[in-house]
C-alpha cells in the first residue's frame, strides 16, 4: 500500500497497516461503501495538509429495500395491464396514467441513490466529518477534531447485520455538534479502531508539542 502521509504529521504509518489489511484501500469504484487511504479525493472544506484515513457511507446491502421497492414499482404497469382492471380505460389516459407512474418512481429511483450516494462519513487524520445529504440544492456539513473525541461506541445487532459485517458507531465529542453517528457503516470494529488510533497520536503529539 503506498504511503500517503507525507506531512509533518504522519499517521497510521508502517506495522499499524497491517491491523487494517481487511479494508479496501486506493479503490476507484466510486459506489465502495468503505476505503482506506483513499488517493486523489477530495471534499470542499478539506486543508491543504490534510489527508484522508477513511471514507465511509452505508453498507450496500442497506439499499436492497429501495431497489426491490423500485422493481416492483417499474414492473407493475406490465402487470396491470396484462389484466382486464384498465380494459375500459381510453388509450389516451392509459398512456398518461404510465408516463405519470414511471416518472414518479424514477424520481423515487433517484431520490433513494442519490442519499445513499452522497450521505457520506470522512475520517481524516485531524477531523471527522459527516456530510448529510437533503437534497440537489441543500447538504449539512458537521466536523470535529480528532483530539475532541471523549468516546467512541460500536452498536451491531441482528443477523443481517453480523452476516454482512456492518454496524453503527456513535461517536461522542466536545465540540459544537456533541454526537456524530456514522450509520450502517462496514466493518465498524476497525473504523473504531481507526478513531482509537488517531485519538491516541493526537494525545501523543500535544505531549511531545507536535501539534500543527
Amino acid at each position: 500500500m503506498p504511503d500517503i502521509f507525507t506531512s509533518t504529521k504522519p499517521k497510521l504509518v508502517g506495522s499499524k497497516k497491517v491491523l487494517y489489511k481487511d479494508l479496501p484501500s486506493n479503490v476507484h469504484n466510486p459506489l465502495s461503501s468503505i476505503v482506506f487511504c483513499p488517493e486523489n479525493l477530495k471534499f470542499e472544506t478539506m486543508d491543504g495538509e490534510e489527508k484522508i484515513v477513511l471514507f465511509l457511507r452505508k453498507h450496500w446491502i442497506t439499499n436492497l429495500g429501495w431497489i426491490l421497492m423500485c422493481i416492483v414499482l417499474f414492473l407493475t404497469p406490465t402487470l396491470v395491464s396484462s389484466t382486464e382492471v384498465l380494459a375500459e380505460v381510453p388509450d389516451n389516459f392509459r398512456f398518461i396514467f404510465m408516463l405519470i407512474w414511471y416518472l414518479i418512481s424514477t424520481a423515487y429511483f433517484l431520490e433513494s441513490f442519490l442519499t445513499w450516494f452522497f450521505n457520506v462519513y470522512i475520517v481524516t487524520d485531524e477531523r471527522i466529518i459527516d456530510i448529510d445529504f437533503y437534497n440537489l440544492i441543500y447538504k449539512e456539513i458537521s466536523d470535529a477534531n480528532i483530539d475532541k473525541i471523549q468516546d467512541v461506541t460500536l452498536k451491531m445487532g441482528g443477523a443481517i447485520r453480523v452476516l454482512f459485517n456492518y454496524g453503527d458507531v456513535m461517536i461522542q465529542t466536545a465540540s459544537e455538534v456533541p454526537n456524530f453517528e456514522f450509520l450502517s457503516v462496514p466493518y465498524p470494529d476497525k473504523v473504531v479502531k481507526v478513531l482509537q488510533d488517531l485519538r491516541m497520536e493526537e494525545q501523543q503529539e500535544a505531549i511531545e508539542g507536535r501539534i500543527r
